[in-house]
């Protein structure tokens, strides 16, 4: 069977939306934290491939799991998490429910409507954010909002990456619909522009996405962990800026990711405004989250 490693995109941490196991991450965390991103980021550029098979996607990624629970040792991202978590005694929940969705881009190529993309999040994003917490020893009271702000993330990259989805891999995040709803098709995703109704469509999902993003603001206050709050300061500045971006631009044919000037200043002012925030004492009540 192909090795996992050798299906690798060649994307790493630093190519990422948001910053993973930032200098703001304290030492301690940060091996663990990108354990687990190697080992997602093999997963899905298993389910992302553009030419294996979907029966040997599902084997490899079945594969992963099994090595993550500790049944073989030959899939060497799955051993390095496995290991890491078990220092921590820590479960394995929060990978194998990002696994699910991986599984999910194999075999679903369509989302019927938000509620089926939010579901979608649940397993592909939500499980991100709950691991950092925690990593961090935080409380479940906090998923809610983290789950907002990484479904939110994933949207944007949805979104952001909408052409590219489809051209490659014939998959369209976009809700059929919302796509019938502004007259548009998912075949125009083809193009080198988007056509007057899919960027209307296009719009609407980043001004739902950006009232998603709305949920997330309360996160950085209520974690204890003063770098993780500045680490999700930070996050939520890049996926405000980006939201903007997308509810006025289009995806096919114009930049609507941040350049590295634009990263450091929105990490400097997600900064600044966390430690203000910290400095006067603000602490706004958390909400449970479903399935907590």
């Amino acid at each position: 069977m192909t090795s996992a490693s050798e299906l690798r995109s060649g994307k790493g941490h630093r190519d990422e939306n948001f910053p993973v196991a930032s200098w703001i991450i304290h030492p301690r965390h940060r091996a663990l934290i990108l354990a687990f991103y190697n080992f997602v980021r093999t997963a899905d550029d298993i389910a992302d491939h553009a030419t294996l098979a979907a029966q040997d996607k599902l084997a490899l990624l079945d594969l992963l799991e099994a090595e993550l629970v500790g049944k073989g040792d030959t899939r060497p991202e799955a051993v390095r998490l496995r290991r890491a978590l078990a220092e921590r005694s820590m479960p394995p929940r929060h990978a194998l429910d990002v696994l699910i969705a991986f599984r999910m881009d194999v075999t679903k190529l369509r989302y019927e409507n938000w509620d089926e993309l939010i579901h979608y999040c649940r397993y592909s994003a939500m499980p991100v954010g709950r691991f950092m917490l925690d990593v961090h020893g935080e409380s479940t009271s906090t998923w809610a909002a983290s789950d907002a702000l990484c479904a939110g993330l994933q949207i944007n990259n949805h979104l952001q990456d909408c052409g590219k989805d489809y051209q490659s891999l014939n998959r369209v995040y976009l809700p059929r619909d919302a796509l019938q709803a502004a007259g548009a098709s998912p075949e125009a995703l083809g193009g080198v522009r988007a056509p007057a109704p899919l960027l209307q469509c296009l719009h609407s999902l980043a001004a739902r996405t950006e009232l998603l993003l709305g949920e997330s603001k309360s996160l950085a206050a209520e974690v204890k962990d003063f770098r993780l709050g500045l680490e999700i300061s930070v996050i939520q500045a890049f996926a405000d800026r980006i939201v903007r971006l997308l509810k006025v631009r289009d995806p096919l044919s114009e930049r609507v990711h941040l350049n590295p000037i634009e990263l450091l200043a929105f990490s400097s002012r997600g900064v600044a405004g966390e430690m203000a925030r910290r400095a006067i004492g603000r602490h706004p009540q958390s909400r449970p989250a479903a399935g907590a």
